[in-house]
This record gives structure tokens, C-alpha cells and sequence, in this order.
């Protein structure tokens, strides 16, 4: 949904062109509505056929399907069909360098085994570097980036808490839990549902009546009963979500798009500050001591 194009506004960079290869009808509806000159390439599996200058590619932004690679699931790894598409990603990339054997990348995914992420290194010829969203917003998010710009460290801690992004309410902790596509979907408007959300994630509450501390106890004795069905709590809103995500607020709200498919975009989505920090490095002497351009065409993500 272009998180990587509102970083590249962020840091300053201009470019001419920006491509996207995605297949999520939300997500690319949500991009050409806050980016309407975006050009859309559609499923990355046939990159071969793209009409696009590769002589043009500065920036190759990835975000490779990472189902296979989190702990959460069955750790398939390259074996599963979403995270060996990560093997795509390279052949775009060695096929741009024939072109430009300057162009840099970025690529991001969820922590994973040591020998999944060693494979990606030996690919990249770079390691990671592994960076924790909530040093720019109100949310855990360990990801691992793998780029080729140089001089990265860690971003500066905004000091940012949950409480701080609420529309209304209070909170029991700091931090929200890493907006997942789990988190996001699970909170539902029935009384069940509303029991298996809050019963899972009692750190994604939100309290609407008194405090996190007052309901504590509460909380612990009858976490399944009327408290749950009441209006004394809430889950996060979209507009919360996004701000979790450091989006412009509203940026998902597109007609036609329902909150559930919102927060599905949100939770697939990069943390915008994150890649801002990163991206910014780009207009310092690199690697070999020389100055980089600033980028004339940026060619970008998608589900690569």
C-alpha cells in the first residue's frame, strides 16, 4: 500500500517513477488513491514480462510474504510458497545490476532461524540488521533489513507510548503488541468475539471507562464474563492502527475498502519510520566514498 513511497516523500527524495508490484486488490486500491501516478505491475512471478526501462531502476524496496519464516507458523521457510518468492526478489535484482550495478535495495522480514536468515545474507552478500519499531512508535515490531545503504544504525527512540496515539481511553502498558493481521482481525463487535480477542490480548485493550489499573484485578478474575461484553473496552481503532504503522491518519480510509481489509493492509504494512531512517542514508557518501545521486526512477515493492 506504498508505505515505501510516503518514506521516500519523508526523507526528501525525489523520483520520477515508481513502480509496484502487488496483487492485494486493498492494498493497491488504498496506494492509488493516496498515489494515483503510481504504476501498478501486477504478480511479481511474471517480472519478465514487465514493459519498464531496468536501464532507469535505482531502488528496489522488498517486503517478501513472511508466513513461512515466523516463529508463529509452521516455519516452512523456502519450502513455502509465499516466502521462496524471496528467490524472485533476487533474480529482479541481479537482472537490474546488469543494467545498473550501483542500484541499491532494501529488503524486510520477521525474525527468523539463523540458517533461513543466513541463506538471505549469502544471497545479498550483506547482513541484517535488526530494528524495533517501537524506537520511532508506540508498537513492538522486531523486523530484520537487509540494504545496501551504508551507515545505518539504530534510529533515534521518539520515546512514543501507546497512550500517546489513543482517539480516546487508557492503556495497561507502553507498548501495543506488533500489529499483526491476527491482532488486527480478531476484535469483532459479538460478545464472542470480543471474549477471544480480549482473552488473547489483554495488552491490546483499551479501557473506555476508568483506568487500566482500576480494572486489573477485575480483569484477571472474570476475563470471560460481563466485563467483556460491555462497552468498558475497546479494541484498537484503524485510525490507532495506522498510527501504530506512523501513517498519515485516514491514509486507509478509501470507499469501498471494509475495516477488516484496512487492518489486514495495516498489519501486512512496513512501520513508515522505520524505513524513513533507513532510506535518509541514501544522500550520504557511501560505502566507497563517493556521493550518491539523489534517484530519477524508484522501482518498488509489492508482495516480492
Amino acid at each position: 500500500m506504498s508505505c515505501g513511497q510516503i518514506a521516500l516523500e519523508r526523507a526528501g527524495i525525489e523520483y520520477d517513477n515508481y513502480y509496484a508490484s502487488e496483487i492485494d486488490k486493498y492494498a493497491i486500491k488504498i496506494t492509488q488513491h493516496n498515489y494515483p501516478n503510481t504504476i501498478q505491475l501486477g504478480d511479481v512471478t511474471k517480472w519478465k514480462d514487465w514493459n519498464i526501462d531496468w536501464n532507469s531502476i535505482d531502488l528496489i524496496l522488498a517486503g517478501s510474504p513472511c508466513q513461512g519464516f515466523s516463529f508463529a507458523g509452521k516455519q516452512l521457510a523456502f519450502d513455502d510458497d509465499r516466502s521462496k518468492l524471496f528467490f524472485v526478489f533476487i533474480d529482479i535484482l541481479n537482472h537490474i545490476r546488469k543494467f545498473n550495478s550501483n542500484v541499491d535495495f532494501l529488503l524486510e522480514n520477521v525474525r527468523m532461524k539463523q540458517e533461513h536468515q543466513d541463506v538471505i545474507s549469502q544471497h545479498l552478500k550483506v547482513k541484517p540488521i535488526m530494528i524495533n519499531s517501537n524506537l520511532v512508535s508506540a508498537q513492538n515490531r522486531l523486523r530484520l533489513y537487509w540494504t545496501s545503504i551504508p551507515n545505518l544504525g539504530q534510529p533515534e527512540n521518539k520515546g512514543i507510548l501507546l497512550r500517546d496515539i489513543l482517539e480516546s481511553g487508557s492503556v495497561g502498558r507502553y507498548k501495543s503488541l506488533c500489529l499483526s493481521k491476527q491482532i488486527a482481525t480478531n476484535y469483532g463487535s459479538q460478545p464472542y468475539m470480543r471474549r477471544r480477542y480480549f482473552g488473547k490480548a489483554f495488552a491490546q485493550v483499551v479501557f473506555e471507562k476508568g483506568s487500566a489499573l482500576e480494572h486489573k484485578t477485575y480483569w484477571k478474575k472474570d476475563p470471560f464474563g460481563e466485563f467483556a461484553t460491555q462497552s468498558y473496552i475497546r479494541g484498537l481503532t484503524i485510525l490507532e492502527m495506522e498510527r501504530l504503522q506512523t501513517l498519515p491518519d485516514n491514509y486507509t480510509k478509501v470507499d469501498g475498502i471494509s475495516p477488516i481489509n484496512q487492518s489486514q493492509a495495516l498489519g501486512n504494512g512496513w512501520t513508515v519510520d522505520v524505513i524513513v531512517h533507513i532510506l535518509k542514508n541514501l544522500g550520504q557518501k557511501n560505502r566507497f566514498g563517493a556521493e550518491q545521486d539523489l534517484f530519477s526512477t524508484v522501482a518498488i515493492r509489492g508482495k516480492v
